[in-house]
C-alpha cells in the first residue's frame, strides 16, 4: 500500500506490480499531484545517490488502511513489514498496523530506511514509539549508527549496536517476552545479526567489481529475499542468505529490475 497520483507513472506501477503478482492497494491522491519520482545518479563504480519528488507518495490518508478490503489483508497477514521512510508520510497507519500485529502476536517488521529518521527528532520519537512493536528490525551501517549516536551509545561497533537495539527497548504488552531480531547489512561485509541472545555474523555472496552495475534497490532486495524465507519458517541463516542472493542479483543489472530467472537453491 502507498499513495500515487492519477496519472500514468501509477499505471505503469500497478501494470508491473500485479504482472510479477504483487496485489497492490494504492490511494490515489486527487487532487491533482502527480505519483513520485526519483531521479537515480549512478557513477562508474555502481554507486549510487538519489533525489526524491516524494509528490503524492507523501499524502497517504491512514482511512485508505481503514477501509474494509484494505484492513482485511492486515488482518490476514502473518507478517508486516514497513520501510521506515513511511514514518515521514503517515505514522498513524504505521502505529496501527503495529499495535495489531502485537495484540494478534503476528509478526511485524520495520526498517531504519536512511540516518535522517534517527536524527531528526520527531521521526525518531515515531520509531521509538514503533520500536515496542518491532519483531524484526533492518537497516545498513550507516542507518545502524546513525541511531547509535542519536541514542549517544558512542559505538560505532555494529555488533555491539545491534545488540543494544535488540535489548535496550521495552517490547509491548502482545510481544512480552518475544525476543526483536535486529538485521543490519555492512556492504561487501558479512551481514550483523543479533538473534536468540546472540550476535552472529552472515556471508554475502561476493560480486565481482566489475560486475556491479548499479547498487540501487540492494537493501530492499536484501529484506525481499530475507522476508520471503521468513514468511516460510525458515531460520536466520537461510533468510540472510535469501537475502544476499537477492541483492548479488540486483546490483548486476540497471535501475530496481531482477531477471526473469535466478537460480536459488
Amino acid at each position: 500500500m502507498g499513495a500515487v497520483g492519477d496519472d500514468e507513472f501509477a499505471k505503469i506501477m500497478k501494470e508491473q506490480a500485479s504482472a510479477d503478482g504483487v496485489d497492490v492497494r494504492y490511494f490515489t491522491v486527487a487532487d491533482g499531484t502527480p505519483s513520485g519520482t526519483c531521479a537515480v545518479a549512478v557513477n562508474k563504480a555502481g554507486e549510487r545517490s538519489l533525489v526524491a519528488n516524494l509528490a503524492a507518495a507523501n499524502k497517504y490518508d491512514v482511512a485508505h488502511l481503514k477501509e474494509a478490503d484494505n484492513w482485511a489483508l492486515v488482518e490476514s497477514a502473518k507478517v508486516c513489514y514497513s520501510a521506515g521512510f513511511f514514518i515521514t508520510v503517515s505514522p498513524e497507519s504505521m502505529k496501527a498496523v503495529a499495535e495489531h500485529c502485537s495484540s494478534g502476536n503476528k509478526t511485524y517488521c520495520l526498517n531504519l530506511s536512511a540516518p535522517f529518521i534517527s536524527e531528526v527528532p520527531p521521526f525518531k520519537a515515531t520509531l521509538l514509539e514503533l520500536l515496542p512493536h518491532v519483531d524484526v528490525l533492518f537497516g545498513n551501517e550507516t542507518e545502524a549508527r546513525a541511531f547509535a549516536a542519536s541514542e549517544s551509545w558512542g559505538t560505532e561497533d555494529l555488533s555491539e549496536i545491534a545488540a543494544k537495539i535488540a535489548t535496550s527497548f521495552p517490547r509491548s504488552e502482545g510481544k512480552a517476552g518475544k525476543e526483536r531480531t535486529v538485521v543490519i547489512t555492512h556492504g561487501a561485509e558479512p551481514t550483523v545479526v543479533f538473534t536468540a541472545g546472540k550476535v552472529s555474523t552472515f556471508p554475502v555472496l561476493p560480486v565481482a567489481k566489475e560486475a556491479i552495475v548499479d547498487t540501487n534497490g540492494a537493501g530492499d532486495a536484501f529484506v525481499g529475499g530475507f522476508l520471503s524465507q521468513l514468511v516460510q519458517g525458515k531460520g536466520v541463516a537461510e533468510c540472510c542468505r535469501a537475502g544476499s542472493f537477492a541483492a548479488s542479483a540486483i546490483i548486476q543489472r540497471s535501475g530496481c529490475t531482477l531477471p526473469e530467472k535466478a537460480e536459488f537453491a
